[in-house]
């Protein structure tokens, strides 16, 4: 698509958008990209690091070097056949001009604001448009007459009619729902509705007035099958939705499981009870989260060696694992099981970055605050998926923790939206809140 001189468009992109999608140029068809030399300095500033963030930096550096080789800058380097040219160029802030006016010039964002207002003086014929995830740039870009916006790849449209992997189908036979009770609690879809096309693994209450009966969709026989509500580890759940999410934790056909809710649903109890139920099934879980500053203040504020700074982020998981080792007496085999587990790093808690290189087969894998990864981190994760591996995300959408992600484009929304017909994959929305009455109405009135 061209504008409406029929030029290719000039797209300026910002920092945010390469570590956000490192592969961000390969997107932007016949249009030039232009890359602003201020945007290759912040990226040195990310690339030394162990976070996903880090590695992003690094594989769009060792990307351009590819790219341009022995060549130069100057008249842009072609992103391939029917594509547009790459640049990297620098501001040169004319005296007088807006953004000289407006701005500060020490600021990198103010200098990528004044690369993309030279290009618009300099190119009347073509449209300039910055890309930024940082929506207080865009609306400067906007306020001085430059064409701004986010990056789309990998957004998902309506987050508002998300998947939610739960369905109630009304006014079903008695008598079908009678069958659920006896053996062998299954019932084939064409007996319920022959024009029904549930989604794999999707969880249902059938019912008809007071006659109800919980069941789940198996894709492999096509029959829909009675959930019976079983407790993991000393976990019992307490609603329709924690039952389907502990039946999709502890089903083996299940290699990967989303659960999305607003804080105290149970998503990372019910995980971890899960995986506690499995582990003789698994030579180790593992339990990451990504970490993300509190006012994206870097760790090194934090007095203390390494594991004393990290320690901050990984106390809800630790939270979660001392509620279920209150279930137990400390001279409990269950209790016992779970000291001995933590001690031989059987069970680890850590952040999601040190995972990295490290082998994933025959692993129970939970991802803890998963709204806070990007599409692509999300996407490195399952690659490195094993053999004999089941791999857990679960997360708030609503609640990111990042500036540059949003509920549409955070990694977990896009999981959900892109693998939600596939029979190894199941999801669950987990609605109401049991960590206590008050917390349920804190979540929902304030």
């Amino acid at each position: 698509m061209t504008d409406s001189q029929g030029s290719p468009r000039l797209f300026v992109i910002d920092t945010n958008v390469l570590l956000y999608d490192h592969n961000c140029i390969d997107n932007f068809q016949e249009h030039d990209v232009v890359i602003p030399i201020t945007v290759l300095e912040e990226l040195d500033e990310f690339k030394k690091g162990n976070d996903l963030i880090n590695f992003q930096a690094r594989e769009f550096i060792r990307k351009l070097d590819k790219l341009a080789g022995e060549k130069l800058f100057n008249d842009g380097l072609s992103l391939g056949q029917g594509r547009g040219k790459l640049f990297v160029k620098a501001a040169k802030v004319s005296a007088g001009s807006i953004v000289e006016e407006t701005f500060t010039l020490n600021k990198p964002d103010h200098r990528i604001l004044a690369l993309a207002d030279q290009l618009r003086i300099a190119h009347p014929d073509r449209e300039v448009i910055l890309i930024s995830k940082d929506i207080n740039l865009r609306m400067k870009a906007k306020s001085i007459g430059i064409n701004a916006q986010d990056y789309e790849t990998g957004k998902v449209e309506n987050v508002d009619e998300l998947y939610t992997g739960t369905g109630i189908l009304e006014d079903i036979d008695t008598d079908l729902i009678s069958r659920f009770y006896e053996q062998p609690f299954t019932v084939p879809r064409s007996d319920i509705d022959s024009e029904l096309v549930p989604t794999p693994n999707q969880f249902f209450i059938l019912r008809n007035g007071s006659t109800s009966s919980l069941a789940w969709f198996n894709p492999d026989t096509d029959e829909f099958e009675r959930i019976i509500k079983t407790r993991a580890y000393g976990i019992q759940p307490r609603n329709a939705e924690q039952t389907y999410a502990l039946h999709a934790l502890l089903n083996p056909s299940v290699q990967l499981v989303t659960l999305t809710g607003k804080a105290g649903t149970g998503k990372t109890l019910l995980t971890l009870a899960a995986a506690l139920a499995q582990r003789q099934e698994y030579r180790q879980i593992f339990l990451a989260r990504p970490v993300v500053p509190l006012g994206n203040r870097d760790l090194g504020y934090l007095p203390g060696d390494v594991q004393s700074k990290l320690d901050p982020y990984m106390q809800p998981l630790w939270d979660n694992l001392a509620v279920i080792k209150s279930r137990f007496s400390t001279d409990s085999k269950e209790y016992i099981s779970l000291q001995e587990m933590i001690e031989y790093e059987k069970l680890l808690i850590t952040p999601l970055a040190y995972i990295r290189g490290r082998s994933l087969d025959g692993i129970y894998f939970i991802v803890d605050e998963a709204q806070n990864l990007t599409p692509h981190e999300v996407r490195t994760i399952i690659t490195r998926v094993g053999e004999n591996t089941k791999i857990v995300f679960t997360g708030d959408i609503y609640q990111i923790d990042t500036p540059y992600l949003d509920s549409q484009s955070n990694g977990l929304t896009f999981l959900i939206d892109r693998l939600k017909k596939e029979s190894i994959t199941a999801h669950i929305n987990l609605v109401k809140g049991e960590r206590s009455r008050l917390a349920e109405l804190a979540s929902n009135l304030l």
